[in-house]
């Protein structure tokens, strides 16, 4: 009777080895799940201080199964690389500006219409709704995951040439853009000369006088010491630029339904810190940025004439992006 029950319990114990080994092997190994990002700030910015906060809100709930490996300053190529290295499963998830992925979804275009946002409270709950999340979806047809929006902010203009009051103090400026089309209508009907570029070159563009100026969050442009090439700068806020945090469907489809929780919660954690971070320290960053550059701030009433030049792009633009979605925006928003 001894001699079977220690059989019975010797038969359990290895039984227990070998699940316990295969488990580990099909999802328990550290760093088993990589995910692999790069953004085209410098590590100074928030946007690397958000991946690093979600780095460790993630590897401490997986404890250590999904890691995440970040690269700055345009390591791994600007924001079109990245998403087609998710199509191609060499890198995990996006974090840049979502405009790039217009490439592949004219919903994407939604957001570069100018002045559709006025407001924070505006942003959150678009962004974090139905129409935000039907937006992201538009992109899965093209392998990409999208799990949600950070913030990048609303875009200001800077330049070296004169300070900016009114659409005719815009004439002539040649201004970087993205390369998307949006913008590039938009500042057209300013009168100004958008000209893309990535964004790495941007620094040395306007040091070497290639442009006159640009356009891009006040972070951003604390951050990457924009202010030393450029002497003017208005509150233009002509376009609320979200983060698009997407991954490779190729990864996405690879990683077990637990730990694509764990990356969602870290997402949606890190999106609290982002916003928050951001949207304190915004009067901050102006007065250190005024130290070095002219300042402009515009009321509402200044800013009318601007958002009427620019109107022409929703008719424009409405049925490319989807006149459906369009509306819903709008309606959506107006009703806030």
């Amino acid at each position: 009777m001894k001699k079977t029950l220690l059989v019975a319990v010797m038969a359990l114990l290895c039984f227990s080895l070998v699940f316990a080994a295969g488990a580990q092997e099909t999802g328990s190994k550290k760093g088993q799940y990589v995910i692999k990002t790069g953004i085209g700030y410098n590590d100074q910015s928030l946007q690397y201080k958000t991946l690093e906060f979600m780095k460790a809100n993630l590897e401490k709930a997986t404890d250590g199964v999904v890691t995440m490996e970040i690269y700055h300053s345009s390591t791994l190529g600007d924001d079109v690389a990245i998403l087609e290295g998710l199509q191609l499963g060499t890198v995990e998830m996006f974090c840049g500006t979502i405009g790039p992925a217009a490439q592949w979804s004219n919903a994407v275009k939604l957001f570069d219409l100018p002045f559709l946002f006025t407001s924070y409270a505006q942003v959150d709950a678009l962004l974090d709704g139905p129409i935000g999340q039907e937006v992201l979806d538009s992109l899965k047809p093209f392998g990409m995951i999208g799990v949600g929006y950070w913030e990048n902010g609303f875009r200001q203009l800077t330049n070296n040439v004169r300070p900016v009051r009114t659409p005719q103090d815009m004439v002539g400026l040649k201004l970087r853009t993205m390369a998307t089309p949006v913008p590039l209508a938009t500042f057209k009907l300013l009168g100004a000369n958008p000209t893309p570029m990535n964004f790495g070159e941007v620094f040395t563009a306007l040091q070497q006088g290639v442009v006159d100026g640009q356009e891009n969050p006040w972070e951003t442009i604390l951050a990457n010491k924009f202010y030393e090439v450029q002497k003017y700068a208005t509150n233009t806020g002509h376009v609320y630029s979200p983060f698009g945090i997407i991954f490779s469907q190729k990864f996405w489809d690879k990683l077990p339904a637990n730990y694509q929780e764990n990356v969602r919660e870290a997402v949606f954690a890190a999106r609290t810190f982002n916003r928050e971070s951001a949207r304190a320290s915004e009067q901050k960053i102006i007065a250190e940025l005024r130290k070095y550059m002219k300042i402009t701030i515009l009321t509402p009433e200044e800013l009318k004439p601007f958002q009427e030049l620019t109107r022409p792009v929703y008719d424009q633009f409405s049925k490319e992006i989807g006149p459906e979605l369009v509306k819903k925006a709008v309606d959506f928003l107006a009703s806030m």
